[in-house]
């Protein structure tokens, strides 16, 4: 009886975590399919209940910052500050997980105290190298520096995966006269394949959500990426709340569509996280 009474309540503890977490999305979602005019008592009000696109139309042809071109900007950005990090991370992981150097555990403790560092710690830091690079307000700038700040952790993700994997596999195409990378490749990258697509999903939305560091590095109105333009879409003397939870929930939409395709590989990927060795 007791562990029934226990199930009961952690399920309506749940329950209700999980109801003051999806209602803010809710308000932004009923606020963005709405006239403004419906809305001025509260979104909760539906004495009138007249569902529109109008405001997503508005959020994408904004007059100064319009969002479908910021939310290519960010698909840009977002894809090649993927690809760049997980492949390079994972060689190194690679090296982490197999193979023996000198002071393997001194740099593997630096990318742990990386992980831990703010961004804004680094940001003036930052802001004066992208400047004497030539980087300053370019895609380039902003990739590098989102593939720098995501090694740390996809590092630290794969190199515990890797430590999961059956050394004979290897050991075995090894005696076949296979060469390190090519057992990395045929071998290794295939049976990681859900820790894998885990980082390229999760590193993926966060640069996807990046407001602080596009905010710092990409300033010209045609390069800004689509958390910034939602911010321009404020006006000096009026805030049009309709327009900007529709211009939210498209920027919304991308994170959720990645989570669904890809749902079923976190959890096979979360154990990359298990710390060994």
């Amino acid at each position: 009886m007791k562990g029934k009474v226990s199930t009961v309540v952690a399920h309506v503890v749940a329950l209700l975590i999980g109801v003051v977490w999806i209602l803010p999305v809710v308000s932004i979602f009923m606020v963005a399919i709405r006239p403004i005019r419906e809305i001025l008592h509260g979104w909760w009000n539906f004495k009138e209940f007249h569902p529109t696109l109008k405001n997503f139309v508005e959020a994408l042809n904004h007059p100064t910052t319009p969002l479908g071109r910021g939310l290519l900007n960010s698909f840009i950005i977002a894809s090649l500050a993927m690809i760049t990090p997980v492949f390079i991370a994972a060689l190194a992981a690679y090296a982490f997980a197999r193979f023996s150097f000198p002071i393997k555990t001194y740099l593997f403790l630096t990318i742990i105290i990386m992980m831990a560092m703010p961004q804004q710690m680094v940001a003036i830091p930052l802001f004066q190298i992208m400047i004497k690079l030539g980087l300053i307000n370019t895609y380039l700038g902003l990739i590098l520096v989102h593939t720098a700040w995501g090694l740390p952790w996809i590092i630290l993700f794969l190199r515990n995966f890797f430590l999961t994997l059956p050394i004979e596999v290897e050991e075995a195409a090894r005696v076949d006269g296979a060469s390190d990378f090519q057992i990395f490749l045929r071998i290794v990258l295939p049976m990681s394949l859900p820790a894998l697509l885990s980082v390229t999903a999760l590193q993926f939305t966060w640069v996807w959500n990046d407001f602080f560091l596009a905010l710092l590095i990409v300033y010209s109105p045609d390069k800004l990426v689509a958390t910034q333009r939602i911010v321009w879409m404020k006006g000096k003397y009026h805030t049009p709340w309709d327009t900007l939870c529709a211009g939210a929930t498209l920027v919304m939409i991308v994170p959720v569509i990645i989570y669904a395709v890809f749902q079923k590989y976190y959890v096979k990927g979360m154990v990359g996280w298990v710390i060994k060795g």
